[in-house]
C-alpha cells in the first residue's frame, strides 16, 4: 500500500468514511430507541419500506433522489448525508494527520464513536451507555496497542516512569487521562447539585469524558472540558440572547464535548503550545 500515491490512499480513506458515516447514521438513530444496528437492514422512516442497496449509496443516492423516498416521496432528513461527508473529511483529514501509521484506525475509532454521541445527544439529550462503556474499554486497549507519543511523554514526566515500557506507560497515561476526565466532570456534576440542589450534569458526560480522556490524555482531556466550556458558554448566551434573556433551557453538554475532543485530536498540541508561550 505504501507504493499506492497517496492520493489514492486519501480517497479510498474518504470513501471509507462514507460508508462507515452511513452505518453512524443508523447508529444515531437506532441506539436510543434500543435497537439492533444490524438488522433489520435500512427502512424508511415514512412508508417502513426496505431500501434498496442503489438506493442506499451514501451521500449520492440522497442526491439522486433529491432527499425523498422512492416509494413514498417522504422527505428524508439532510442530517443523514451531512454525517456520511463529516465523518469521510474527519477520516482524510485524520490520514493527513496520521500517515499509514497505527495512530490512523486508532484515531478513527475515536471519531467514529465521537460523532455518534454528539448527534444523539443533541437530538436526545442522552449519552447511551451502549457506546460509552464499550468505548472506553475499546480506548484503553487501542492505546495499549497504539501508543501516542505526546502521551508517552507526558505520562513519563508526571510520574517518572522512565524505565516502564511503552505500553505500561501508554496505559497509565489512559488510565490518569481517563481520571482527569471523568473525575473532573464529576466533580463539577456534584459541586452544581450541593450548591443549586438540582442536577445540571448527566451522569452521560461523565461517562463520556472517562472514554475521551483514556484516549487523548490527560492535557488534551482538561484542553477539550475547556473548549467546551468556552463552546458551550458563547452558544448558550447567543441563545439566551435569542430567547428575550431566559434563562431556562436545557444545553446538553456532550454537544459540545465531542467538537472540543475532534478540535485537541487534531490541534491539542499546537494549541497548549500557544498558550504556553504567553508566559514564556
Amino acid at each position: 500500500m505504501e507504493n499506492l500515491p497517496s492520493y489514492f490512499i486519501g480517497f479510498a480513506v474518504f470513501f471509507l468514511g462514507l460508508i462507515i458515516g452511513s452505518f453512524l447514521n443508523v447508529v444515531i438513530y437506532r441506539v436510543p430507541l434500543r435497537e439492533s444496528v444490524v438488522s433489520p437492514g435500512s427502512r424508511c422512516p415514512g412508508c417502513n419500506t426496505d431500501i434498496k442497496a442503489y438506493d442506499n449509496i451514501p451521500v449520492i443516492s440522497y442526491a439522486i433522489l433529491g432527499g425523498r423516498c422512492r416509494n413514498c416521496g417522504i422527505g428524508i432528513s439532510i442530517i443523514y448525508p451531512a454525517v456520511e461527508l463529516l465523518v469521510g473529511l474527519l477520516y482524510l483529514l485524520l490520514f493527513l494527520k496520521d500517515g499509514l501509521s497505527l495512530l490512523l484506525p486508532a484515531d478513527i475509532v475515536f471519531v467514529s464513536l465521537i460523532v455518534p454521541l454528539v448527534f444523539i445527544d443533541l437530538r436526545h439529550k442522552i449519552l447511551p451507555d451502549a457506546i460509552n462503556y464499550p468505548g472506553l474499554l475499546l480506548m484503553i486497549i487501542l492505546r495499549v496497542i497504539a501508543p501516542d507519543p505526546v502521551i508517552i511523554e507526558a505520562t513519563r514526566a508526571t510520574w517518572h516512569l522512565t524505565a516502564w515500557p511503552v505500553w505500561a506507560v501508554s496505559l497509565a497515561g489512559s488510565a490518569l487521562g481517563a481520571a482527569v476526565g471523568g473525575g473532573s466532570l464529576l466533580l463539577v456534576r456534584e459541586g452544581y447539585f450541593r450548591l443549586r440542589r438540582v442536577e445540571g450534569m448527566g451522569l452521560g458526560d461523565v461517562k463520556m469524558m472517562l472514554m475521551v480522556g483514556a484516549f487523548l490524555g490527560w492535557q488534551l482531556t482538561l484542553l477539550t472540558i475547556f473548549l467546551a466550556s468556552l463552546l458551550g458558554s458563547l452558544i448558550g448566551i447567543g441563545l439566551i440572547s435569542m430567547r428575550g434573556g431566559s434563562m431556562k433551557m436545557e444545553i446538553p453538554f456532550g454537544v459540545f464535548l465531542g467538537p472540543a475532543a475532534i478540535i485537541s485530536l487534531f490541534a491539542g498540541q499546537p494549541l497548549i503550545r500557544w498558550y504556553i508561550g504567553f508566559f514564556n
